[in-house]
Order: C-alpha cells, then structure tokens, then sequence
C-alpha cells in the first residue's frame, strides 16, 4: 500500500449508517475496519519514511503524532492565555494555570486515542499523567514562565520558552511512563 492511499483513506469520508456510533479507539469500525487511533498511526508513519536527511531512522511515529497533537493543543493554550490574562484581565500565574490544564486535559485524551492508542485502563493512566502535568508545570510553567515574565520578557514569548521545555519532559513521559502499553 502506497503512501498516499493511506492518506486518502485516513483523508476520506465514509457515509455512515444512520444510529452508527463512531470512537476513537474501539468500537464501531470507521473506515476499511480501522479506527481513528490506527488511520493516525498510519498517516505518521508514511510522513516519518519520507523524512529527509535519514531523520526517518530516529524519528518515532508517535514523535511526529505528539509534535502535530501538542502543536494543536499548544495553539489551544495560547488562545485560552490571551483570553485569559488580555480578555479577562487575570493575574498571569492564574491565566497560565487555567490554560494550561484545559489545555492538558485535551492534550491527554488525543495522545491516548490517536496516538498512543491505548487500552489499557484510563484511571492510572490518568493518575500518572496528573503527577507529571503537576511536576511541569511546576517546573516548567510556573518556574521557567513565569520567571522570564517577571524578568521582563513578554508573557507570550516565555510561554512558548516553557513550552519547549515542557515538551522534551512530557514527550518522554508519555511514551515510556503513562502509554507504556502503545502499540508503536
């Protein structure tokens, strides 16, 4: 199967039925009996093998798979930020916080379902994925963002500092710690 077949299925729509039910993992197939988690996993790695500069041979699918969902989830945040702190007037430790965790929250459900495709039971998962938003954001989001505001760099842009930052940290825990059981 060619590269851009699997975009075009992953791209496609297909009719459904009337009363069909449609997840994200599990349940009733979407297309060619493959859900949304697997059409993903497909689509990143027809983008990852054709990478240039042999960077196919040390970049994971889920690596470009947690790049576009935190990329998303990251534009997320930043809109919520402004809403936050420029719409609503909110202190910039309160603005980060709120964000951050809404931000989070639908960071976790699109890295579990699409992904990492996970199965395995959502509670732990849940738990370990809290303890390591809380030591980002401690360290990350609070202490690296909040300090380059307070010396004087623009909200927007010591977010994105932490942002980076964060990234490298939560990446690895999500693959090795939280998702331990994917499929990739």
């Amino acid at each position: 199967m060619d590269g851009l077949s699997i975009i075009r299925r992953f791209a496609g729509f297909v009719p459904l039925r009337r009363g069909t039910v449609v997840t994200m993992t599990g349940g009733t197939p979407t297309m060619n009996d493959k859900d949304l988690g697997t059409r993903f996993h497909d689509l990143m790695e027809v983008v990852v093998r054709r990478l240039p500069f042999g960077l196919s041979r040390v970049v994971a699918p889920s690596l470009l798979g947690f790049a576009l969902i935190n990329g998303f989830t990251f534009g997320i945040d930043l809109l919520l930020l402004t809403a936050f702190r420029s719409g609503l007037g909110l202190p910039v430790p309160l603005a980060f916080t709120i964000a951050y965790v809404l931000a989070f929250g639908l960071s976790f459900v699109l890295n579990r379902a699409l992904n990492f495709r996970s199965h395995a039971p959502v509670g732990p998962q849940a738990g370990l994925y809290a303890v390591a938003i809380a030591i980002n954001y401690l360290a990350f989001i609070l202490g690296v963002g909040s300090a380059l505001t307070e010396i004087g760099l623009q909200y927007h842009l010591s977010r994105i500092v932490a942002g980076a930052c964060e990234a490298a940290f939560m990446y690895s825990v999500m693959r090795w710690v939280i998702f331990r059981d994917s499929k990739d």
